[in-house]
């Protein structure tokens, strides 16, 4: 195909003057907090045998059978055959739980039909990596990211989260204002990855890590995984991380092309490959996966996947109480200012906060006293927000079986794991 010198794919070239400005006036769109959203991703196992891998065949026709289904949610597909729901913004948390969870029951009762079932991990214990969908972007996405090692892959396809949404906040400054919000986002983050913490396996064995899924996005390349440097301006800052951030592929007829080294900011300068549009930049910042990314709202995608079939509520929840209410928030940015230290002045999630957090979880005192003052202040402020008993319940629960005991769901993973190695060691003996 033919492309002119002053004219894209999609529309006319993109000078990097045009590429900041609209980078600028869309990351934060501010207003009063008012809508939270969520997209929850679950892995698709064989009911009664999660150790089977599924086959090409099976995922096929139960996902035919899904997009049947009459849905409030958006479902999607992940390149490795996971589901994902996303929820419309919703103008309440009980509204967002409401509807999420009609669609995931109608959800597991078609897949139930195929003899297959949602499974909440942050990375599949047992299954290597195996790509289903073969898709152009998919193939340009993995040749992107084999360059620093196996974790690409892993994260493609064999990984899944719960991704909780809220407004950018005000304006002006205050506890709700946007700046204070990104700055809490990114510390609060740590105490949500030790508190949520689900995915110490992969491949058949414990990986010394009780957030596998968060090593894997600290190995990426920061210029993909990693957030901006917190400056005092979050807008200019955001700027800066999109332009300079590598291109990961080049959209064409064929095989897209996969560009080793090129940032956008070079890209609008030399027109290699051909010159970026409008739609070139939005599809690079959706290839780019910061803990918190900014997509007018934010997106906070450090939680993993939880057990149970309503285990996703709490992390919704308890982000969505210590975001919106105020009081919560006072409480949560008190709570966390201690921890900015140790992220030693480098951005999520490549700095020691982080690591610690996904190493350690709740074992980690200084995370562990955090983490039950935020789900303290969240318990006391879910009422104010209009949740009802099932939710406060259940994150009640959550904190008493977890938080104040300074564990999380991946220490029940590893004592399962152990308590069958045991087994296995003892039939073998006798």
């Amino acid at each position: 195909m033919s492309v002119s010198p002053e004219c894209g794919v999609d529309g006319p070239a993109l000078t990097e003057h045009q590429a900041a400005a609209l980078v600028e006036g869309i990351c934060f769109k501010t207003g009063p907090p008012r809508s939270v959203g969520v997209e929850v991703e679950w892995l698709v196992h064989r009911e009664g045998a999660s150790h089977d891998s599924v086959g090409r065949a099976d995922l096929e026709a139960a996902h035919a059978d899904l997009r049947t289904l009459s849905l409030t949610s958006g479902l999607s597909v992940e390149p490795g055959g996971q589901v994902e729901l996303s929820s419309r913004p919703a103008p309440s948390l009980t509204r967002c739980v409401a509807e999420v969870s009609a669609d995931l029951a109608a959800v597991r009762t078609a897949l139930r039909g195929h003899g297959l079932t949602l499974a909440g991990m942050g990375v599949d214990p047992w299954q290597r990596p195996r790509r289903f969908l073969r898709e152009r972007r998919y193939d340009a996405m993995e040749a992107c990211l084999d360059r620093t090692g196996p974790a690409g892959r892993t994260l493609m396809c064999t990984s899944a989260s719960v991704q909780v949404c809220l407004d950018a906040g005000r304006e002006e400054p205050g506890v709700t204002g946007f700046a204070r919000r990104w700055w809490l986002a990114h510390h609060l983050g740590a105490v949500l990855v030790a508190a949520f913490a689900n995915s110490p396996m992969a491949e058949g064995r414990a990986t010394g890590w009780l957030s596998t899924r968060q090593l894997k996005w600290a190995e990426l390349d920061p210029g993909r995984a990693g957030g901006p440097s917190l400056a005092p301006d979050p807008r200019r800052a955001w700027v800066r991380r999109v332009l300079d951030a590598p291109v990961m592929c080049v959209r064409r007829d064929g095989p897209w092309e996969v560009p080793d080294g090129v940032s956008f900011r070079e890209w609008t300068r030399s027109h290699t490959m051909r010159p970026p549009t409008h739609a070139d930049l939005d599809y690079h910042i959706s290839t780019l996966f910061p803990p918190v990314r900014p997509r007018g709202h934010l997106e906070l995608r450090m939680i993993d996947a939880q057990p149970g079939d309503d285990g996703w509520i709490v992390p919704l929840a308890v982000v969505t109480a210590l975001f919106d209410d105020p009081g919560a928030a006072g409480t949560a940015h008190r709570a966390v200012a201690p921890l900015a230290e140790r992220a030693a002045g480098a951005p999520a999630p490549h700095n020691p906060l982080w690591a610690d957090a996904a190493r350690r979880g709740l074992a980690d005192p200084e995370l562990k006293r955090a983490a039950v003052t935020c789900f303290a202040a969240a318990l006391d402020a879910l009422p104010r927000l209009g949740a009802g008993t099932g939710v406060t319940d259940a994150v009640a629960a959550y904190a008493d079986r977890y938080v104040r005991r300074g564990r999380c769901p991946a220490d029940d993973v590893l004592a399962w794991h152990h308590d069958r190695d045991a087994s296995a060691r003892r039939r073998a003996r006798w």
